[in-house]
């Protein structure tokens, strides 16, 4: 653990190099938050727009950026002699694996906090389910940086970025953010169900609002999705690592 630890401090540095793209990271999500509810108060008011219902989708897509962060930076590792050298240290592709991922938990806690102040001020409701909402996206956020780690073992940095664009339109599209699932029905319905984004978002949201019987059900499943993910992710880098 220690040597992921000091791997993952690297990365940290490596990631800090790029302050724009994590500022894009942070801005962007705001930017549709207001927009949103810009558009909600001059247009005739749609539930699934109103900021509670909103909101929690909308930091869930946010964790998207984290995995075309996590994606590029073990892409880009991979296409140069950096990793080369590392391979002959005793660290195992779990240490890499835990190493680029540690980074990006501070970006995602700093990315959820920045949100919900933002919300605060146009109106959403400061109450103690926020900071339980919080520690539900904790594993959430995980499970987008191991979609950004499985990316980044298998394409090259190039490829990564047009990957993530149809990434980020899956995730909108089946998370529920932008759709009333339940009223869309049909193949959408069942393909929303099987994937894990919706069910992060029905968690998000069941924080928020303190419907605490929901909240396991759905977090279950993105345990389960995000347990998988990293460990094809690190089964991957260590095939890579042979190779």
């Amino acid at each position: 653990m220690k040597r992921a630890m000091a791997f993952s401090t690297r990365n940290m540095k490596e990631l800090l190099r790029d302050p724009i793209s994590i500022v894009f990271c942070l801005v962007f999500p705001l930017f549709l938050l207001v927009l949103v509810v810009v558009l909600n108060n001059k247009l005739p008011s749609l539930e699934i727009f109103e900021l509670k219902n909103f909101a929690p989708g909308l930091t869930v897509f946010g964790f998207s950026f984290l995995s075309l962060f996590s994606g590029m930076l073990i892409s880009k590792d991979r296409t140069t002699s950096f990793l080369t050298r590392l391979f002959a240290s005793p660290m195992t592709s779990t240490d890499y694996i835990v190493g680029y991922s540690v980074p990006l938990l501070p970006i995602a806690l700093t990315q959820s906090v920045i949100f919900f102040l933002v919300s605060f001020i146009f109106g959403l409701e400061i109450t103690a389910n926020v900071l339980l909402m919080i520690l539900v996206l904790i594993p959430i956020s995980l499970l987008f940086i191991g979609f950004g780690l499985l990316f980044g073992s298998v394409f090259t940095d190039k490829q990564v970025g047009g990957i993530f664009s149809i990434f980020a339109w899956v995730v909108a599209l089946f998370s529920g953010m932008w759709l009333d699932m339940n009223a869309v029905g049909g193949a959408l319905k069942v393909i929303a169900d099987v994937l894990p984004f919706a069910h992060a978002v029905d968690a998000a949201k069941a924080a928020l609002m303190g419907d605490y019987a929901s909240i396991l059900p759905n977090l279950l499943w993105v345990i389960l999705y995000t347990l998988v993910i990293l460990v094809l992710a690190i089964l991957i880098f260590k095939r890579k690592m042979k190779e």
